[in-house]
């Protein structure tokens, strides 16, 4: 099949994003790469770290890896590595915002996107709590985030949230709407027929019949009981501190946590350099690094690009994933 077109968008200019696209720009990829960000912030990166790049027009950009298209969304002020500044946030919404714009057209099949820092957005006036939530704002839809690596993949029923309100907001609502994007993306993005869920419960134990909280009998089992009787395969509620375990995982596709740092602190063990963000819910594959902007890093050349080239890889496997899927459900219907 023809190869995905993927937006790559590098992030806050300040952070280690730019040399880190620089660098996937040095390797030829099985998908079409269009850069939606600052170019001049790209070149800049590029001769930092002392790599081939090159903008030999407005809209084009030239590197080991070939030639790429390029649309240029300037920001305000050039920026020191490690230094942000509150006047380029406009400009780093707005590449995001031009990447989503052209998924949604079908321009683009996919979207891969590095670290932005939120405090730099929110002080540049723009209220901002996540690249997940502005996307799902912007396509109008509802999201879970999933992280993955070769070893798992980890979906959240809550993410930022602080650990007290992290009851209050499990609502059986919540918790089917979670469940029910996970099954639809495993099925569409991953191409699994079939897949097995593992729910993890909220309380140490799995709330051990109600001695340690209540959460899993009022909230998670009903909805579980309710959703396997549609036919959905879901194990659990298992108690966290075992469901990790090798045997426990055989078979399984997914699990969801029921907060962050409930699941994401094994899945970056197991192999943090590796692992992608990917956006489940959305009309178009998301992919992100899984790591932050990593200002201490900025502009020492030491950043590894590992998580990036992994997120261009995820995503382009899930686009084409999706394309199949697309495919295959236009056959049935001329069938």
């Amino acid at each position: 099949m023809q190869r995905p077109r993927l937006a790559l968008v590098p992030g806050e200019p300040a952070g280690v994003g730019p040399e880190l696209c620089a660098r996937a720009l040095q390797r030829a990829w099985d998908a079409e790469l269009v850069v939606h960000g600052d170019g001049d912030a790209l070149l800049t990166a590029a001769e930092r770290l002392g790599i081939t790049l090159e903008r030999p027009a407005h809209d084009t950009l030239v590197a080991a890896g070939g030639r790429f298209r390029l649309i240029d969304v300037p920001g305000a002020c050039v920026v020191a590595p490690g230094r942000p500044a509150a006047a380029n946030a406009p400009a780093v919404v707005a590449a995001l915002s031009s990447a989503a714009d052209a998924c949604l057209r079908g321009d683009c099949d996919g979207m891969v996107t590095g670290p932005v820092h939120k405090a730099t957005i929110n002080d540049g006036g723009i209220a901002y709590t996540g690249t997940t939530g502005l996307l799902a704002a912007h396509a109008g839809c509802e999201v879970v985030m999933m992280l993955a690596n070769d070893h798992m993949r980890v979906a959240l029923a809550t993410v930022h949230l602080p650990l007290r309100a992290i009851a209050d907001a499990l609502t059986p609502a919540l918790l089917e709407r979670s469940l029910r994007i996970v099954h639809a993306a495993l099925r569409a993005d991953f191409g699994i027929a079939d897949p097995l869920i593992t729910v993890l419960g909220l309380n140490p134990h799995a709330g051990e019949d109600g001695h340690l909280g209540r959460e899993e009998i009022d909230v998670i089992i009903p909805v579980l009981t309710r959703l396997r009787s549609e036919g959905l395969r879901l194990e659990g509620p298992l108690p966290a501190d075992t469901a990790f375990l090798p045997r426990k995982l055989a078979g399984v596709d997914a699990v969801l946590a029921m907060y962050h740092d409930q699941g994401l602190p094994v899945l970056k063990y197991s192999g943090f350099e590796q692992a992608v963000n990917i956006s489940l819910g959305l009309p178009y594959p998301r992919v992100a690094v899984d790591h932050g902007t990593a200002f201490d890093l900025a502009g020492s050349g030491r950043a590894d690009p590992s998580s990036l080239f992994a997120a261009i890889d995820s995503c382009t496997r899930l686009a084409r994933a999706r394309r199949a899927t697309r495919d295959a459900l236009h056959a049935d219907r001329l069938a």
